[in-house]
């Protein structure tokens, strides 16, 4: 993400709608996703992040990473201060 910026598309990045994206990574621990969103002036946020255990990601993952869209869009103040909002 660092050299192309948040446009990244498969197999590096895939859109989940609403503005959530899943960051796909492979390391030695096995196959890390991680979900984010953008921002104005090209910042990123992690919303939320896990190792795969299994073919299909998990719908608690999804959840939490929607939860937390819903979360920085709103400006929710249990949100670090000073987090951008999408």
């Amino acid at each position: 993400m660092e050299e192309h910026g948040a446009d990244l598309r498969l197999p590096h990045s895939r859109a989940l709608g609403h503005g959530l994206f899943e960051l796909r990574c492979k390391g030695e621990e096995g196959i890390g996703r991680a979900f984010y969103c953008t921002m104005v002036e090209r910042r990123i946020v992690i919303l939320h992040s896990f190792i795969k255990k299994t073919q299909e990601t998990p719908p608690r993952e999804l959840k939490t990473a929607r939860k937390r869209l819903k979360e920085v869009r709103n400006g929710d103040r249990t949100i670090q201060a000073g987090a951008p909002r999408c």
